[in-house]
């Protein structure tokens, strides 16, 4: 009888291949490695931690139905990436339609941001000028900085080119400067 290395020493291309044959337990151990990673880029995304607990387990659930397609020609990590943000976008859109359906009824709601889980106010006001940019640039500020990925990596999970991401940036970087401007300095 051979012997199944310990699941928290098992690679990640160990888990995906049991889970992709059915094995429960090795997909759960996949989810329980890394659902820190997703909730972590759905937090920075949206800045609020209900938010980001919904879009980690939203994308915990669409692994389970995307597991058997995931071809592993790149990073499985990379996959998630993409799953995830693709999971804060259908969220972003579902707020927007559920919040014009409400001032649609005159009703105004107030929206209550849970307290930042980082401390120093400087790198939230940061990610909240961050989720102000327009959906690319922010998705590519959110992947080279927020996650530390190369250009390349996060091109390939934005799916387009590296040169495109590394445009992206840089238009994001003159956008936050304009942002994070102290009032009345020109």
């Amino acid at each position: 009888m051979a012997m199944m290395p310990d699941e928290d020493e098992a690679p990640d291309s160990e888990l995906i291949g049991r889970a992709k044959g059915g094995d429960r337990d090795a997909f759960g151990r996949l989810v329980e490695r890394h659902y820190g990673f997703v909730h972590r880029i759905a937090w920075r995304w949206c800045g609020n931690k209900a938010d980001a607990e919904d879009i980690a387990q939203e994308v915990c659930v669409r692994l389970g139905r995307a597991i058997r397609g995931y071809r592993g020609g790149g990073a499985f990590t990379t996959w998630l990436y993409a799953m995830t943000l693709n999971a804060v976008r259908d969220l972003a859109r579902k707020t927007t339609r559920d919040t014009a359906r409400t001032e649609a009824f005159g009703t105004h709601a107030l929206i209550a941001a849970d307290m930042p889980e980082e401390p120093d106010e400087r790198p939230e006001a940061l990610w909240a000028a961050v989720r102000l940019l327009p959906d690319k640039q922010r998705d590519a500020v959110l992947l080279a900085y927020g996650e530390g990925l190369s250009h390349a990596a996060a091109a390939q999970a934005m799916a387009i080119s590296e040169t495109t991401v590394s445009w992206h940036i840089h238009e994001a970087k003159k956008r936050l400067k304009a942002l994070l401007r102290p009032a009345g300095e020109v």
